[in-house]
């Protein structure tokens, strides 16, 4: 708010108490009037910066009682004509009295949000500095590329890099033009962060090609690797078709051609990856190199579910009361834990059912070929179930 100079009244302010009275208002007003303006700086700093805070909501009131004070004040000051000692004297002291209560308002307000407008100040004021930095930042990074670095200017990660600083430097340009505030923050924040990524990229080039020729010759082995593997995969698929349940392979029988599919992905990989290399692209290189990974992973998987399918049905076949008395020491154990951790109220039933589960599960190995792979699957869930059960009453003995 602009200051208002009185124009003091002739005849009455020749009254020495008067006179007093009216330098004591007028120096309340300009007290109030330098804080307001400083407090109403900082709020409209707070404003642009973070309106999420709403600060204008809490300074609406003390904003208006100091506007209201300070009409006050103005009114009186430029009442012309004579007055008598008594009214004028009255109007003085309540004016001031008003001017000392906005700015006590004034007072209260900013010691609850000082930190903050102190802050944003802060923060506005350094705004430009910031965003002339950042650019200076982003040209001396540009320049590398035009000199000791322009070597690695081709590498995928590198002129992501770069193309990602110009396009923050634009919305650092655009944001500029628009002088908002908000937006040149953000805008400069974007300009730093590529700036960084940009320089790691550089900082990172000069060993990426090693580090793609190594993972070339690395995934390269595990390829031939995993097509021996797979070699084996029909025959032991042929094994479980033989030797158990039909029931027990029908969720495998899509595997081979997974493996095969998987194995070519990998190959036709390892061809993307050398062009890559012979292009000068290592970071392209490694990306082909993980999708190679992807591809061998999944391929190792469709193997293994065969194979350890295979094993483990014949581990059971071997012996199987093992797995059985195995899933009834776990429930023994869950069901002495309710006993000793006062929860055989709560759990004890629940866990009374797992035996007759159990028992059902195991008066299921009947005929020739018994569902070997349901009972294993069966008595897996019984375990989980009480594994979770455990982790449950566990849980609730911490809380007490």
């Amino acid at each position: 708010m602009t200051s208002r100079w009185p124009r003091f009244l002739g005849g009455s302010d020749n009254d020495d108490g008067i006179r007093r009275a009216r330098e004591s208002m007028t120096t309340a007003f300009l007290a109030m009037d330098a804080r307001q303006r400083t407090v109403e700086t900082a709020v409209e700093a707070s404003a642009a910066l973070f309106p999420e805070r709403d600060i204008r909501r809490a300074w609406a009131p003390v904003r208006d009682a100091c506007y209201a004070a300070a009409s006050a004040y103005v009114a009186l000051s430029d009442r012309t004509g004579a007055t008598s000692p008594g009214p004028e004297s009255v109007s003085v002291d309540r004016t001031t009295r008003q001017l000392s209560d906005a700015t006590h308002a004034l007072d209260v307000f900013y010691d609850t949000h000082g930190a903050h407008l102190d802050g944003a100040t802060a923060t506005l004021q350094a705004v430009p500095q910031v965003a002339r930095q950042a650019r200076a930042d982003a040209d001396a990074a540009r320049a590398r590329l035009c000199g000791p670095d322009q070597a690695y200017a081709g590498y995928s990660s590198v002129r992501a890099g770069s193309a990602d600083l110009d396009a923050a430097t634009l919305d650092l340009d655009a944001a500029s033009t628009l002088h908002d505030a908000r937006d040149i923050r953000a805008a400069t924040a974007r300009v730093l962060a590529a700036v960084a990524t940009l320089l790691e990229s550089l900082s990172a080039a000069p060993t990426r090609e090693r580090e793609a020729r190594t993972a070339l010759a690395s995934v390269r082995t595990r390829v031939d690797a995993v097509r021996t593997r797979s070699g084996g995969l029909r025959g032991a698929y042929s094994a479980i078709l033989r030797e158990f349940n039909m029931a027990s392979s029908q969720d495998l029988t899509g595997n081979e051609e997974a493996s095969r599919r998987h194995i070519e992905a990998a190959a036709t990989g390892l061809a993307d990856i050398e062009r890559a290399l012979a292009g000068g692209d290592p970071d392209l290189a490694l990306e082909h190199t993980e999708t190679v990974r992807t591809h061998l992973t999944a391929a190792d998987r469709a193997v293994d579910s065969v194979t350890e399918r295979l094993r483990l049905l014949r581990e059971v076949r071997q012996d199987p009361a093992a797995k059985l008395a195995a899933v009834r020491f776990r429930l023994k154990d869950a069901q002495h834990l309710a006993v000793d951790s006062g929860h055989i109220a709560e759990w004890g039933s629940v866990l009374d059912a797992q035996l007759d589960r159990i028992d059902r599960i195991s008066g299921g190995l009947q005929g020739t070929h018994p569902d070997y792979w349901a009972y294993i699957t069966e008595l897996d869930s019984v375990s989980e179930f009480i594994a979770g059960v455990v982790q449950r009453m566990r849980g609730q003995a911490g809380k007490r």
